[in-house]
């Protein structure tokens, strides 16, 4: 019988699981929505640019290296000096967080030529495209601050073991900034401004709304501020404070080399023309799907648990949970990979092929798409492991793999860019998440077995392997049929006709790779299946 520890991580991940779908669906409706008004346009590389700055501020300052740093420390505070404790280095993570956030956010709007000039000096080139991305940087540059003070309330509440409310307060972002963005895109025009930058104001409100819903359910958990000089001597010499800022600052160090990367590819995108950026964030949003609801759940659900094994020298159970949210990941990852890839088409015309998004946007996002879909279980490897970096004081293992992932990513931007223009960046990205996954595996098993614990990597190999050709199997078989079949025999504009392959394609998918699991005996998966059929039985209960 499964450890019970094992079944909760399987819980949690479905129910943040969830909550991370009804976030991403929401996400993807935004970008319908943007594909439908704007499409590959330069408007819409204007927006995507704008948005990435503050947006690459929160995975560097905030959202990566904080909570992988509070989660494990908030947990040992707790369990050695007691709940209040713990409530109060809460409390003082929360203001200087916001506080020096919103101190950088302020030098982003007063800087925001020159980092638009950074990322992407090749708009200088269009008229007026240079001049709205500046604009509507500074305009967004509030979401940083507000989105780093959902994370730390989403860390602790994750650390608390509640998981549903802070990952569906992600989804009222999305749904805020859609109904708030696209009722200011209909008003802005009337008053001069371009309909756009209705949408960057429609992200602030959402941000606002994400931080604000979980508040709430933080008091719940017990939560009490402790608001009595909060930025005095003695909390900012708090121990508890320093030692998060100890893991978390080398962290960043690390978190910035992923940073160098994702400006190098931008860099590279704008340079390739018009639509380049917008086809590479439609499919990236895309692959951020499965990554969003089973990556990182399955990270967040088993950090908690990991750190809670790691603090009590339990390292033989440490690396038990670790090995089965791997395999957890390789058993959804692998298939969801391999259905974007083979059915990129598609997918990408039912979602995105409306209004000005056209057939060759159409083509163009799917190309990108299957290229990042290559990379798509390694990046959820990634998710999984840089938090346990973190939760075994090893945060020098993140910062190396991701220094390698710079020299190795700007590599493959040289060698693929020229021969595939903006698929080899996709598909250069890809392979960096691989070898920085395989990095990382390697560096946190040579730490378990220098505690005696063997890390089990052959199983783990084997069990990718297993799960890598049955995936395969099952997205040629979709191909062959969607393309051979239903490609020739519908007509490719039709709405219907689009529902029909897609729908089509999924249900085949499924059951290929439902009987090969059952076949194979490939447990995770199986894991998975009862999972569902037991959620399915209770709501028809």
């Amino acid at each position: 019988m499964e450890h019970p520890s094992q079944k909760s991580v399987l819980k949690s991940a479905g129910v943040m699981g969830i909550a991370v779908l009804i976030s991403r669906v929401l996400g993807l409706v935004r970008e319908q929505v943007f594909a439908a008004l704007f499409g590959a346009s330069n408007a819409t590389d204007a927006y995507q640019i704008a948005f990435r700055i503050p947006n690459l501020l929160r995975d560097l300052f905030a959202e990566g290296a904080m909570s992988s740093a509070l989660v494990p420390t908030f947990i040992k505070i707790q369990k050695e000096e007691g709940v209040d404790r713990g409530w109060q280095l809460s409390t003082r993570v929360f203001v200087v967080l916001f506080c020096a956030v919103s101190f950088l956010a302020l030098l982003g709007m007063f800087f925001a030529e020159s980092l638009v000039d950074l990322y992407a000096g090749a708009y200088r080139e269009i008229p007026g495209k240079f001049e709205l991305t500046v604009s509507m940087t500074r305009t967004m540059m509030p979401f940083f601050p507000l989105v780093a003070l959902a994370a730390a309330f989403m860390a602790i509440l994750n650390a608390c073991g509640k998981f549903f409310m802070p990952s569906f307060a992600s989804a009222l972002f999305n749904l805020i900034s859609i109904l708030v963005g696209v009722l200011l895109a209909w008003i802005f025009p009337k008053y001069g401004f371009e309909a756009i930058e209705g949408m960057a104001y429609g992200v602030i409100a959402g941000g606002f709304v994400q931080a604000l819903v979980q508040w709430p359910v933080l008091r719940r958990v017990g939560y009490r501020p402790l608001w009595r000089n909060p930025l005095s001597g003695s909390a900012l010499g708090d121990p508890g404070l320093r030692r998060m800022m100890f893991l978390m600052i080398p962290g960043t160090v690390g978190l910035a080399a992923t940073q160098i990367n994702i400006l190098v590819n931008s860099v590279f995108a704008t340079s390739v023309g018009e639509g380049a950026v917008s086809w590479l964030n439609y499919s990236f949003r895309l692959m951020q799907f499965p990554i969003g609801i089973f990556g990182v759940s399955l990270a967040s659900a088993t950090l908690p648990l990991f750190s809670r094994h790691w603090s009590a020298s339990e390292y033989s159970e440490a690396s038990e949970s670790l090995g089965k949210s791997l395999k957890r990941v390789f058993a959804i990852n692998f298939p969801a990979s391999a259905g974007l890839g083979f059915l990129g088409v598609p997918i990408v015309a039912l979602i995105f092929e409306h209004g000005r998004f056209h057939r060759g946007d159409t083509i163009a996002t799917a190309e990108a798409l299957a290229a990042y879909s290559v990379g798509l279980t390694a990046y959820s490897v990634v998710k999984v492991l840089v938090p346990v970096c973190y939760a075994i004081g090893e945060t020098r293992f993140a910062v190396l793999s991701s220094f390698f992932s710079v020299l190795s990513n700007l590599a493959f931007n040289l060698l693929f860019v020229k021969r595939l223009g903006f698929v080899g960046l996709a598909f250069g990205t890809s392979i960096t998440a691989i070898l920085n996954s395989a990095l990382l595996w390697a560096l946190i098993s040579r730490k378990l077995r220098a505690r005696n614990v063997d890390f089990k990597t052959g199983a783990l190999l084997r069990s990718s392997l297993a799960y890598a050709g049955l995936a395969a199997l099952m997205g040629v078989l979709v191909y062959g049929v969607d393309h051979f079949w239903l490609e020739q025999a519908l007509d490719p504009g039709s709405f219907q006709s689009k529902w029909i392959r897609v729908a089509t394609g999924l249900t085949l998918g499924v059951g290929v790779y439902v009987a090969g699991s059952i076949f194979l005996d490939l447990k995770e998966s199986l894991e998975f299946i009862e999972l569902f059929k037991r959620r399915w039985r209770r709501g028809n209960h």
